[in-house]
């Protein structure tokens, strides 16, 4: 089931466009079968769940942080994640970068932000983010490579709406590879999940988040 689930997504996928399988929740079994059907990106929000995962995959996944991270945490995810979607304050970039430094690695981040018209959900205004960019101290991060953004949108049936915080995310992503973040490594527009996907790649998005069109309802 898992395998045709996923033939299935990436066949809607235009080329260029990758795949984060969100896996949170889900047992190992089912990472496992999404592996042999060839996926190799997998995204998690727990820490703790994440560290009893990682282990019991192959060394060539690539696990994504996709959840709100706690700068107390870092530690513990910093030797081997692949991409950090969810950047959403300075002093959690700084944890990063420090912990990177220490595992001498360069660890890759996205920078999380807030367009939905929710106050739930975490990240940077965009003028928050602007400014940040704007001060320099993106510059100076050594254990830290600012890959891209990743945003959500309004958690809401109007098409109309969710486009519009795509739309607005991609704008963002634009000026800051204009003006700031001009080098090759900034290149990965992070949003969409598995009800707004589609809507999501018509504004911008190479890389979505898809957990329950491949996995089936959570496990809790």
């Amino acid at each position: 089931m898992i395998h045709e689930a996923l033939t299935q997504i990436l066949s809607t996928l235009p080329h260029g466009v990758e795949l984060c399988a969100v896996s949170k929740y889900h047992p190992i079994e089912a990472l496992r079968e999404a592996y042999d059907a060839g996926q190799r990106i997998f995204g998690e929000s727990h820490v703790q769940e994440l560290q009893v995962k990682q282990p019991q995959l192959p060394s060539d996944v690539e696990w994504h942080f996709i959840g709100h991270l706690q700068t107390n945490k870092v530690k513990y995810i910093a030797p081997y994640i692949s991409l950090i979607h969810s950047v959403d304050s300075e002093k959690l970039l700084l944890e990063i970068n420090k912990q990177g430094i220490k595992h001498n690695r360069s660890i890759p981040v996205l920078l999380q932000l807030h367009v939905a018209q929710e106050e739930t959900k975490y990240g940077f205004t965009p003028d928050e983010c602007k400014e940040l960019l704007l001060s320099g101290i993106c510059q100076g991060l050594q254990g830290v490579s600012i890959r891209g953004i990743m945003c959500m949108a309004t958690n809401t049936d109007d098409i109309l709406r969710i486009s519009q915080d795509f739309d607005r995310a991609h704008q963002f992503y634009l000026w800051a590879k204009s003006n700031i973040l001009t080098d090759t490594n900034f290149t990965i527009r992070s949003w969409g999940m598995s009800n707004d996907y589609t809507i999501a790649i018509e504004h911008g998005s190479n890389m979505v988040r898809v957990g329950s069109k491949i996995f089936g309802a959570r496990e809790y």
